[in-house]
């Protein structure tokens, strides 16, 4: 007897790994992971540790639990990351406050939380006092623009830093964007309904 199952598009995202030659994740081995727990239609995106795959409908908070412990059981190493399904995905991307159309894509950083954006260490802060950089809170998201470069300032620094409390990881706009495309390929991308 075959169980018809719906299943949604997730996009897990990976904090801290891959960064000068430490903390090394393959993204075949990722891929491999997420395939061998079950989880369908894996794809991944740079070497930044970006997935998408899909899975019947659940909880993201529960997801990110049982990749970050899978994953620390198969590399040796605690690996934080957040889960968005692909609606909270297009929802949050949905709220930057930028004119995304007139930027830079480069220059344009969505920091992801697990938590309220209101409990990231940069919400007590003057967004003024990083001029030229700018930064707005979203629900989940902290949004910010580098006109000379993420690299450079002391905002890029403060979003880099570990967030008590939460798990954050930043990923550039032009990153966003190839991530909502992989959700929109798939199955259950468009929002239909779909079976494995």
């Amino acid at each position: 007897m075959s169980e018809r199952e719906v299943v949604v598009p997730y996009v897990a995202l990976l904090r801290g790994i891959n960064v000068g030659g430490r903390r090394k994740v393959p993204m075949a081995a990722l891929r491999e992971l997420l395939a061998a727990r079950g989880f369908g239609a894996v794809r991944t995106h740079l070497q930044s540790g970006n997935a998408v795959f899909t899975a019947p409908p659940r909880g993201p908070a529960g997801l990110a639990a049982e990749l970050s412990g899978a994953l620390g059981e198969r590399f040796g190493f605690p690996v934080e990351c957040v889960v968005r399904s692909g609606e909270e995905l297009r929802r949050g991307v949905a709220r930057c406050p930028f004119p995304v159309a007139e930027l830079d894509p480069a220059r344009l950083l969505v920091v992801f939380l697990d938590g309220p954006a209101t409990d990231h260490p940069v919400a007590a802060l003057d967004p003024a006092s990083f001029a030229p950089d700018e930064f707005r809170l979203g629900e989940r998201e902290v949004f910010a623009h580098f006109p000379g470069g993420m690299g450079r300032g002391r905002l890029g620094q403060r979003l880099a830093a570990p967030a008590p409390g939460l798990v954050a990881t930043g990923r550039n706009w032009r990153t966003v964007e190839r991530l909502l495309a992989l959700v929109a390929e798939a199955p259950g991308g468009a929002g239909e309904s779909v079976s494995r």
